[in-house]
């Protein structure tokens, strides 16, 4: 069980980099092991944010292919993103980007019940290096 922080500083102004990570299309783009994250139309039910939306999501876990719902949040006033999912491992994490010295800082934390600290601070840096990567490669994030 535990909880889970990772940074980077990307090259890209904090509003334009939140409006490109805050479209749930765009998840897959960034989250390695996402293969599909589609919005339901659905407000989400249960132990979530209130405004939280519900969305259907595909990936790919140890070569399976997991399916099931989520719930994301964006809050664009904070740039901030909640996002999580029901099951076993108490899966939940936020997103924070920030004004830094040279673009933005992007902040992950992660908590699950999931005991793999080592893969899951490795998805962590994945995660912010393919943020990286796609922002910084392209003229326009937004």
């Amino acid at each position: 069980m535990g909880d889970y922080e990772h940074s980077t500083t990307v090259a890209a102004e904090p509003d334009a980099l939140f409006r490109y990570l805050s479209d749930v299309h765009n998840l897959p783009d960034y989250f390695a092991a996402m293969r599909e994250a589609e919005p339901t139309g659905s407000a989400a039910t249960g132990d979530v944010p209130g405004g939280a939306e519900e969305v259907h999501v595909v990936a790919e876990v140890d070569g399976e292919r997991k399916e099931g719902e989520a719930w994301f949040d964006s809050d664009p006033a904070l740039r901030s993103l909640r996002w999580g999912s029901e099951g076993p491992n108490a899966y939940h994490g936020e997103l924070s980007v920030n004004a830094a010295a040279e673009g933005s800082e992007v902040t992950v934390t992660l908590h699950t019940e999931h005991v793999d600290g080592d893969r899951i601070r490795s998805g962590l840096e994945h995660t912010l290096a393919e943020i990286k990567r796609n922002v910084e490669g392209t003229t326009n994030p937004g």
